[in-house]
C-alpha cells in the first residue's frame, strides 16, 4: 500500500481523553475514529490487524474440531426471559422493540441462541460432540465506556460453546479450548498467564481466564512468586486470619455521628481489621442477608453471590431500617432478627474482642465474641484479598497485579440446557439435558495489549504475525529520482514475495517519515537513502530492537522474508511448546 494512496490519518499531537496508551496509538496512528461513546470505527490499518487475528483463531479452533456459525446479534427478549438472564444483565444490555412491539435485545453473547439450536436440532447422544464457534459483533451498553477498545459498547468476539452428553465430554472440550487458547495468544506474539475466574452471570462450575498484564487492564490477579497460585482477584482466596483475641463481656457503647470503618476505629481505639463490617443486602427475590468482613477489607461481591446461589444487591437505607431498625453504618449482627441469614468471612471464625454496629443509631457493641454472640450461618470467603497476605497454597506473600483479559473459558453444564429445556437420549434411551461449555475472546483486546505490552516511547512495536503489514518502506528523500526508483523496484519484489508492504511515498520531511515510522511500528523499516544508495545498499531497521543492518540491494528482499518468517516461527514454536505443557 502506497501512503500517498491509503489512508492511515495520523496526528502529529496527542490526542486529548487518551487514557491509556493503546488508546492514544490508535487515535494518533489513524487506526479508529470515535462516532460515540464506546463506538468506533476501525479504520484499515487497525482493521487490518484484526483480520489476521481472525485467521489465526479460525486455524486453531477449526484445529480441534470447530464449526464456524453466524448467529443473529438480534436476539427476541423472551428467549432470554427463559434463562432469566434479560433481568440479569440490567442495563448492561440494548433492549428495543420491533414495529410489533415484540422485544428485542443487541446481544453481548449468544449462549441462548446457541440452546435454542440445540434444543430442536439434537436428538441424541449420537449428535454430540459439537463445537460451535462465530466470529460476530457483540454489544454491551457500558455505562462508562473508557480505555478506547477495552472497555466499548460494540466489539468483536469470537465465542464457541461446546455441547456434550457428559460431564467427562465438556472437560475434554474445555481443555481443548484451553489448549487452542494458549496457541492463538502465544502465535499472536502476546505475553500471556492464565488464572481462575469467577463465572459470574455466565453461570456454571468453573471457569478460567486469559491475561496479559499491563496498567491499563481492569482485571486484577493474585499471583504468589513462589508457586503456581494465580488467581483472579475476583475468586482469590488467602490464609489471612484476624488474630482472635481475648474473651470479654459484650458492651455497648455510644459512638455519636461514628458511621465510616475509619472514624469507628479511630473513636474505639481498636484496629479497623477488629471492627466487623455488616452489611445488609438483598437477593434477587428480595430476601435480606448478611455479610460479615473485617472493616479492613471490602466485600467481594462475586463471591457473595456465589455463596447465596444468585444475584444480590445492597439494601436500600429504608430497607436498613426497617429490618434492623437503625441506620446504616450502626447495624450489626449481635440482636439481629432470629430469620436472619448471617454469612461471615472465614477470616472471622473465631473472632473474640471484636466490634460492630449495635442496631441502634450511634451505637456500637465491643467485646464481641461472634462464635458466643451471632448466630452465623456458615463461614465462607468473601472479602476480597490484599496485597501482602499469606498465599493459600505455600504461605508466601502474595502479588497484586493489573491486567488485560483476553479470553475467557467457562463450564457451563446445564444452566442453560435445563433452561431452556435442550434435551437428549442417552444410550438408555432417557432423557438427559445437554452440557454445555462457553468460550470468548476479545478481538480488540489482542491488538490493544499488543501495544500495550510493545510500545516504547515513539509508538508500537508490532508482532510480526498480527501487524498490519510486514515492512514499512521508506525513501528518504523523494526529490532524488534514484532513490525514488530503487524503492518503487524494491515495492514491487517484496510484494512479489508475498510480504505486505507499507510504501511511505509522500513528499515530506524524512524526520516526519522516521517518525510515522516509529508510531506505527511495523516489524521491519528499510530505508532508502543517498548515501545507502551510494554504497548499494539500504538499511534494514528492526523495530522492537531498534537493530540496524547494511543490506545490498539484491539481498534486500529474502533478508526481509527471513526476518518475518523467522519470528513468526519464534511464535509457532513457542505456541507448540506451550500447548504441549
Amino acid at each position: 500500500m502506497r501512503l500517498t494512496k491509503g489512508f492511515i490519518p495520523t496526528l502529529k499531537e496527542d490526542p486529548s481523553g487518551a487514557e491509556v496508551i493503546s488508546h492514544r496509538i490508535m487515535l494518533k496512528g489513524g487506526m479508529v475514529r470515535l462516532l460515540a461513546a464506546g463506538v468506533y470505527s476501525y479504520l484499515p490499518f487497525l482493521w487490518r490487524c484484526l483480520l489476521k487475528a481472525q485467521q489465526i483463531i479460525r486455524e486453531e479452533m477449526d484445529a480441534i474440531g470447530g464449526q464456524e456459525f453466524l448467529f443473529p446479534a438480534l436476539n427476541p427478549l423472551d428467549l432470554w426471559d427463559e434463562t432469566g438472564r434479560n433481568a440479569d444483565f440490567g442495563d448492561d444490555v440494548f433492549r428495543l422493540k420491533d414495529r410489533k412491539g415484540r422485544g428485542m435485545l443487541l446481544a453481548p453473547t449468544h449462549e441462548e441462541v446457541v440452546g435454542d439450536i440445540a434444543r430442536n436440532e439434537i436428538r441424541s447422544y449420537r449428535d454430540m460432540p459439537q463445537i460451535w464457534y462465530q466470529i460476530q459483533t457483540k454489544f454491551r451498553d457500558e455505562p462508562r465506556p473508557r480505555s478506547g477498545l477495552l472497555r466499548s459498547r460494540q466489539f468483536i468476539m469470537k465465542d464457541s460453546y461446546t455441547l456434550d452428553s457428559s460431564w467427562e465430554g465438556l472437560d475434554r472440550g474445555y481443555d481443548l479450548h484451553a489448549v487452542a487458547y494458549r496457541r492463538i495468544f502465544a502465535r499472536c506474539g502476546l505475553k500471556f498467564f492464565e488464572a481462575g475466574a469467577s463465572s459470574g452471570l455466565m453461570g456454571g462450575t468453573g471457569s478460567q481466564e486469559f491475561l496479559v498484564e499491563s496498567q491499563a487492564g481492569e482485571d486484577r490477579a493474585v499471583v504468589c512468586d513462589n508457586c503456581s497460585y494465580v488467581m483472579n482477584l475476583e475468586v482469590a482466596r488467602t490464609s489471612w486470619k484476624v488474630a482472635p483475641g481475648t474473651e470479654s463481656e459484650l458492651e455497648e457503647v455510644h459512638t455519636p455521628d461514628q458511621r465510616t470503618i475509619e472514624d469507628v476505629s479511630s473513636f474505639l481505639n481498636i484496629e479497623p481489621q477488629r471492627l466487623v463490617k455488616s452489611l445488609l443486602f438483598m437477593t434477587s427475590e428480595d430476601e435480606p442477608v448478611m455479610f460479615l468482613v473485617p472493616g479492613s477489607h471490602d466485600l467481594n461481591e462475586g463471591l457473595a453471590m456465589k455463596v447465596v446461589g444468585g444475584a444480590v444487591r445492597p439494601a436500600e437505607p429504608e430497607e436498613v431500617l426497617g429490618i434492623m431498625g437503625a441506620q446504616t453504618g450502626y447495624v450489626g449482627p449481635v440482636g439481629a432478627p432470629d430469620d436472619l441469614r448471617v454469612i461471615a468471612d472465614k477470616s472471622l471464625e473465631g473472632l473474640l474482642d471484636g466490634a460492630t454496629g449495635a442496631n441502634r443509631d450511634d451505637y456500637h457493641v465491643v467485646h464481641m465474641n461472634l462464635e458466643r454472640d451471632v448466630k452465623v450461618s456458615e463461614y465462607v470467603d468473601l472479602r476480597i484479598v490484599k496485597e501482602g497476605e499469606e498465599c493459600i497454597e505455600c504461605g508466601s506473600p502474595v502479588r497484586i497485579i493489573t491486567a488485560i483479559e483476553m479470553g475467557h473459558i467457562f463450564k457451563l453444564g446445564t444452566k442453560y440446557s435445563e433452561s431452556l429445556g435442550a434435551t437428549f437420549q442417552d444410550e438408555q434411551g432417557e432423557e438427559k439435558p445437554i452440557v454445555m461449555g462457553s468460550y470468548g475472546i476479545g478481538l480488540e483486546r489482542i491488538a490493544a495489549a499488543a501495544m500495550e505490552q510493545g510500545a516504547d516511547e515513539d509508538g508500537i512495536c508490532w508482532p510480526a504475525s498480527i501487524a498490519p503489514y510486514h515492512i514499512h518502506l521508506l525513501p528518504v528523500n523523494t526529490s532524488d529520482e534514484r532513490l525514488v526508483e530503487t524503492a518503487d523496484e524494491l515495492y514491487k519484489e517484496l510484494q512479489a514475495e508475498g510480504l505486505e508492504v507499507l510504501y511511505d511515498d509522500r513528499n515530506v520531511q524524512a524526520g516526519t517519515k522516521f517518525k510515522d515510522a516509529d508510531m506505527l511500528g511495523l516489524p521491519l523499516r528499510i530505508n532508502v537513502g543517498v548515501r545507502g544508495y551510494e554504497k548499494g545498499v539500504a538499511e534494514a531497521v528492526h523495530r522492537s530492537t531498534r537493530e540496524t543492518v547494511e543490506v545490498p540491494f539484491d539481498e534486500v528482499v529474502q533478508y526481509a522474508r527471513n526476518a518475518i518468517d523467522e519470528e513468526i516461527a519464534g511464535y509457532e514454536k513457542c505456541a507448540d511448546e506451550i500447548a504441549q505443557g
